[in-house]
């Protein structure tokens, strides 16, 4: 077998397997849209691809009087928002001290964080309701955002401090002699220049609120303070027990704002490194 005929074999290989990988990706997909799209409101007899398909169960998500979706909605983007936002920049602040400044408990500081990492958050989830109890933010938006900056900052902290160390040091140095601070080095340094890292961090974070289901279960007890992944669980369980069409159309449209962010996003992850370089 010549070179040729071998690098043909790899790239078929290559191509059969992402079209198998689409095609697992693709078709739970395919269904939901399908699901969402039928008439009816029970999963038998509903088709991928419906032969009367209509936008009934859409509509009543958000016309309907019953339906809470427009405020489990308002809900999640509030804690999405402000996960992302308040994460992304206390765990910049906390990376960029542990990378460029000097302290006692440094060192432990990081293997604290490394040790963090492997525990999951649900073994924390009794202290966490107790302490948000304590507290009085049991059963509010604030506390769930309050648990979802918290928990992201170890692993994320790591992560970008990591991205830090690779930026040379040479550049704060030449700032502090032109008389800059540790403040403005961290702004209009190493901001610009971890674009791309702080862009893979804020994305993580806003998309969390609308996946997670476990914390929401256990901290938030009314209807008004659900978000979309608790609503959404309503739609097939207790007084909407067989209402799996709504369950896909609501599902469905959480795709938006996850999507509308990452494009959003994808300039920073592109162009991140060189919107931040300078002059020499």
């Amino acid at each position: 077998m010549n070179r040729k005929t071998k690098s043909r074999l790899e790239v078929t290989g290559i191509y059969l397997f992402l079209a198998f990988m689409f095609v697992i990706i693709a078709y739970p997909l395919l269904w939901t849209i399908g699901l969402s799209l039928n008439p009816g409101t029970s999963l038998y007899g509903a088709n991928m691809i419906p032969d009367n398909w209509s936008l009934t169960h859409y509509i009543w998500l958000f016309t309907d009087p019953r339906s809470d979706y427009l405020l489990w909605y308002q809900n999640t983007l509030v804690v999405a928002f402000s996960t992302s936002f308040f994460s992304t920049l206390m765990v910049a602040l906390t990376a960029y001290a542990f990378s460029r400044y000097r302290f006692v408990g440094r060192r432990y500081g990081l293997y604290t964080f490394l040790i963090l990492q492997l525990f999951p958050v649900i073994m924390a989830m009794v202290a966490l309701y107790i302490l948000l109890n304590t507290v009085g933010l049991l059963d509010s938006l604030l506390g769930l955002i309050i648990i979802y900056v918290g928990t992201s900052i170890p692993m994320n902290a790591f992560l970008v401090k990591g991205y830090f160390d690779t930026i040379p040091k040479e550049l704060d140095e030449s700032a502090k002699l032109d008389g800059a601070g540790h403040f403005r080095i961290f702004i209009t340094i190493m901001l610009p220049l971890a674009k791309p890292i702080l862009a893979v961090v804020a994305l993580f974070n806003f998309m969390s609120p609308f996946m997670d289901f476990i914390l929401p279960r256990i901290i938030l007890r009314s209807p008004e303070n659900f978000t979309l992944a608790l609503g959404l669980f309503n739609f097939v369980n207790d007084q909407f027990a067989n209402n799996f069409t709504r369950f896909a159309a609501g599902a469905i449209l959480i795709a938006v704002p996850i999507a509308a962010v990452f494009l959003y996003l994808q300039r920073y992850l592109i162009s991140g490194l060189t919107s931040g370089a300078t002059k020499g």
